[in-house]
């Protein structure tokens, strides 16, 4: 099996060598099985020496992408910097993933290498993953493609692509169990010390609010549900506040913020929550009462679809005080 790692302009270093020494070590593990090497894997790009992050490493290619004819399998590693920039510099490279898909190679995207993957059109329509502090601006990039929010690892077709920084092991390790076998993924993961079927970054994820906009009376309302978590707070109190029709402001609402009021009410609410766990032993219902919960059930399940734990497994998790 052929496999190409595109080494991007503007590639985060961190995310290049990965799949190489995955796909390397496989086939020694293969070999010591008595088994026959299943892949050749090779790093390719725009020009023989790429420079990753602020130019602090050079990455040497195999072969440059015009000389790759045919291949089985694509990489897109992370991009480094400003995105529209990023990709920019790789639009030579987006004819030829392009073309190899065409010709039937898949296509796989580590982490914010997706917004390549979204600039080839590859998956309009479809679903892709990417790191969870990057999926407003992909959304604003890529309207037309559904952003798996949380996803470790999403599928579509022919197309891949995995969530953010070290989610990217789980994607690999989930294309070397198809490529090769169980027994294989595994031996890799207890290696590389990955847990190979983790499917969530959800816990990870911090929710700081979609601010990076120019509507004075949305940024007015996002204050005011920020200095008032303990309130329950309604719809209708925050188009008041907003001076503005209940219709207008849910609709002005989602367009600034990339999420409906309620949504975004929730999600600060359970990061508000998740910052108390961290830092003290609150029992789960004070918790919840200062967050302006009063319904356990309503809380622990907003809080374990927001997260992938229930309250107590995030206390007991990231708590610096039950570390001590």
């Amino acid at each position: 099996m052929h496999i190409s790692v595109y080494v991007p302009q503007h590639a985060v270093i961190e995310a290049i060598s990965p799949a190489y020494r995955l796909f390397k070590t496989a086939n020694e593990f293969l070999s010591a099985a008595g088994k026959k090497p299943k892949f050749e894997i090779e790093y390719v790009g725009l020009q023989k020496i790429v420079k990753a992050n602020d130019g602090e490493y050079s990455i040497k290619m195999d072969k440059l992408i015009e000389e790759v004819k045919k291949t089985d399998l694509i990489f897109i590693p992370a991009l480094y910097g400003n995105m529209k920039q990023a990709v920019s510099s790789n639009a030579k490279a987006i004819p030829w993933i392009q073309k190899m898909h065409k010709k039937g190679a898949e296509v796989a995207s580590l982490c914010i290498g997706a917004f390549l993957l979204g600039a080839t059109g590859l998956v309009d329509g479809k679903k892709c993953s990417t790191h969870w502090a990057y999926c407003s601006e992909f959304k604003d990039m890529y309207p037309y493609v559904e952003v798996v929010d949380g996803a470790i690892v999403t599928h579509q077709g022919r197309i891949y692509s995995s969530g953010g920084a070290n989610s990217l092991w789980n994607l690999l390790l989930y294309l070397l169990e198809k490529y090769s076998d169980r027994e294989t993924a595994i031996l890799a993961s207890k290696y590389f010390a990955i847990d190979i079927d983790r499917s969530s970054q959800a816990a990870f994820a911090m929710f700081t609010g979609q601010k990076h906009h120019d509507d004075k009376e949305i940024l007015k309302a996002q204050d005011y549900v920020e200095n008032n978590i303990h309130e329950k707070i309604s719809i209708d109190e925050l188009a008041k506040i907003s001076a503005i029709g209940r219709r207008t402001f849910e609709r002005r609402f989602k367009e600034a913020t990339n999420h409906t009021v309620l949504e975004y009410i929730q999600r600060l609410k359970i990061e508000s929550a998740k910052r108390q766990f961290e830092n003290n032993r609150k029992n789960v219902s004070d918790v919840m009462y200062e967050v302006g919960y009063t319904d356990t059930k309503a809380f622990r399940d907003l809080f374990k679809k927001l997260t992938g734990l229930t309250p107590i497994e995030y206390r007991n998790k990231y708590s610096k005080i039950s570390a001590l």
